[in-house]
C-alpha cells in the first residue's frame, strides 16, 4: 500500500472505494485505525495524519486552514487513486469541506461523496476559544465538557501541558475560519449529528444542506461530540449504504 507521513497507513488500492477520514482536534491517524474496522470491507478506510501529532509530533502543525487543505489535496491528488470519498469529524469536517473547494478549484480528482460530522455548517458562526490563553485546569474543564478525553489525560497536567499546542493550534484551523461564499458543490454530502452535541446538533448540522446541489442526507445518532465514534456500527452502516449506492449505479 502507498503510505506517506500524511497517509501513513496506505491509501487501499485493492478497496472498490477508498474513504479518506480527517479527525478532530487533537487527533491523529489513529482515531480512525479502529473506528474503520467493522466497516463494508469493498471501503477502504485511509486515516490523514495532520503535522503536529503521533509520528508527526516534532512538526509545527498548522494554524489556519488554508495552507493545512493546499498540503493535503497535493496529497490526494498524488496517491488516492479514484474513486474515493472525504470523511471529516469536528475539525477535520471543516478540512475536508475546504478540500473539496480546493479540488475544484485547481481541477483535482474530486470525492464522489462528502461527509462530516461535530461540525455546524461552515457558513455558520462559531465561538472562538483561545486554547492558548488557558491555564490548565481551565482546559481540563473545557475539554471535560466537550467529552471524549479520557479521564486519565484530564488528571494529569504533565500530558494537557504537551498537549495544549497541538488543541490550540487545532482550534485556530477550526474557529479562525472564515467562510468566503461560492457555488455548492455538487456531489453528495452527509451530515451525521449527535443529539446531545450542543455544538453540532441536528438543528446545527441541517444547514450544511445548503453546501451542495446534489443530495444530503442528516443522520441523528444517540450521544455528544464524539457519538460518531462511539456509534461506529450505525455510522458505517449508513457510509457503506450510500458508497455502495454509488458503486451500483457506476458499475
Amino acid at each position: 500500500m502507498t503510505r506517506s507521513p500524511w497517509l501513513p497507513l496506505g491509501t487501499r488500492p485493492d478497496a472498490d472505494i477508498r474513504l479518506v477520514c480527517l479527525p478532530h482536534a487533537g487527533a491523529g491517524a489513529s482515531a480512525f485505525r479502529l473506528w474503520g474496522k467493522g466497516i463494508d470491507p469493498r471501503i477502504g478506510v485511509c486515516p490523514v495524519q495532520p503535522p503536529g501529532r503521533e509520528k508527526r509530533r516534532k512538526e509545527t502543525p498548522f494554524t489556519r486552514v488554508e495552507p493545512l487543505v493546499r498540503e493535503l489535496v497535493a496529497e490526494i491528488s498524488e496517491s488516492v487513486a479514484e474513486p474515493y470519498a472525504l470523511f471529516g469529524h469536528s475539525t477535520g469536517a471543516l478540512c475536508a469541506f475546504q478540500a473539496v473547494r480546493e479540488l475544484r478549484a485547481s481541477g483535482g480528482p474530486m470525492p464522489v461523496h462528502l461527509f462530516v460530522s461535530g461540525r455546524r455548517a461552515p457558513h455558520m458562526p462559531l465561538e472562538r476559544d483561545d486554547l492558548a490563553a488557558m491555564s490548565l485546569p481551565e482546559l481540563a474543564e473545557f475539554l471535560e465538557k466537550l467529552g471524549g478525553t479520557p479521564a486519565g489525560v484530564l488528571a494529569d497536567h504533565d500530558i494537557l501541558g504537551a498537549l495544549q499546542p497541538l488543541l490550540a493550534a487545532d482550534f485556530a484551523v477550526n474557529q479562525g475560519y472564515d467562510f468566503v461564499p461560492a457555488a455548492p458543490l455538487d456531489i453528495p454530502l452527509t451530515a451525521f449529528a449527535g443529539v446531545e452535541d450542543t455544538g453540532a446538533d441536528g438543528e446545527l448540522m441541517a444547514p450544511w444542506k445548503e453546501q451542495t446541489t446534489s443530495d444530503f442526507t442528516l443522520h441523528e445518532l444517540a450521544g455528544g461530540h464524539f457519538a460518531i465514534l462511539d456509534r461506529s456500527t450505525e455510522v458505517h452502516a449508513h457510509v457503506a449504504a450510500h458508497l455502495s449506492a454509488y458503486l451500483r449505479r457506476t458499475a
